[in-house]
Formats: structure tokens, C-alpha cells, sequence
């Protein structure tokens, strides 16, 4: 059986905001805040498993830095900042793969690094979500 994947069916909207101008590599990085599922062992060897409740997400997004999205996440972190209204819900979808990560709220968590060379250099955004569902999806 081939799969196939291909990125340029990998979509995100931030709100309403398409997002577009991804990095040339890796361009999106999704993982868990919390701990999953712990577990310690005492020491006649009986093993106690705790389930951390926590459903946030790190999502890590990387553009060039001509890209539009830019500035989108920049005002967003400025909005945040001033007032606390710089939450958007999220969905990324792998179209080919069914793949689909969304939360009704994620922020900037800070504003991306900036490089300036004499070639394009790429911006990375950190966002953070409240509650996420993810599905896996196939190839």
C-alpha cells in the first residue's frame, strides 16, 4: 500500500485568518501541556498511575518572515496584552490524512524572534490552547 502526503494540503485558521506563508521544513509543531499519564512505584514495588486532567496544547507555527500571519499573531499578542482579548479558536487540518487538531481558545504566548540577514529567515510563533481535541487521522 503507498500513502501519500502532501503539505500544501495541511491548512490552519486562527479565527477567521487564513494562515498562509509557511517555513520551508517543519511549519507546525503540536504537543501536549501536561503530564499525560504519570506513575510512581513505592517501594515494595506496588505502582500508582495518576491521569493528569490537563488538555492543553503547545502549537508551534513556522512562517517566513514575508508571510501576512505575521503580523495577524502580532496584533493578537498586542491585543492580549492591552486588553486580554487576543483569543481565536484554532483548526489545523491534514486534508489528505484526515488529521484535525482544533480548541475553541489559543493565544501568542509571546511575540516570534526576529532575524534579518542577507538571505529570508523564518519567524516562529508559540501559541497555547485552553481544552483541545485532536484526531489522529490515517495515511
Amino acid at each position: 500500500m503507498v500513502k501519500t502526503y502532501n503539505s500544501r494540503l495541511v491548512t490552519v485558521a486562527l479565527g477567521t485568518h487564513s494562515v498562509s506563508g509557511f517555513a520551508d521544513d517543519s511549519f507546525i509543531s503540536i504537543e501536549a501541556v501536561g503530564d499525560g499519564v504519570s506513575s510512581k512505584s513505592g517501594c515494595d514495588g506496588e505502582v500508582a498511575r495518576a491521569i493528569d486532567p490537563n488538555e492543553q496544547y503547545s502549537v508551534k507555527i513556522t512562517l517566513l518572515q514575508t508571510s501576512n500571519t505575521n503580523a495577524f499573531l502580532q496584533a493578537m499578542y498586542n491585543t492580549d496584552k492591552a486588553n486580554g482579548d487576543g483569543t481565536f479558536p484554532i483548526l489545523i487540518k491534514d486534508l489528505k490524512g484526515n488529521y484535525v487538531f482544533s480548541a475553541d481558545a489559543a493565544w501568542v504566548t509571546k511575540p516570534a524572534g526576529k532575524t534579518f540577514g542577507k538571505e529570508t529567515n523564518n519567524r516562529e510563533w508559540e501559541l497555547q490552547t485552553g481544552q483541545a481535541t485532536l484526531n489522529e487521522g490515517t495515511y
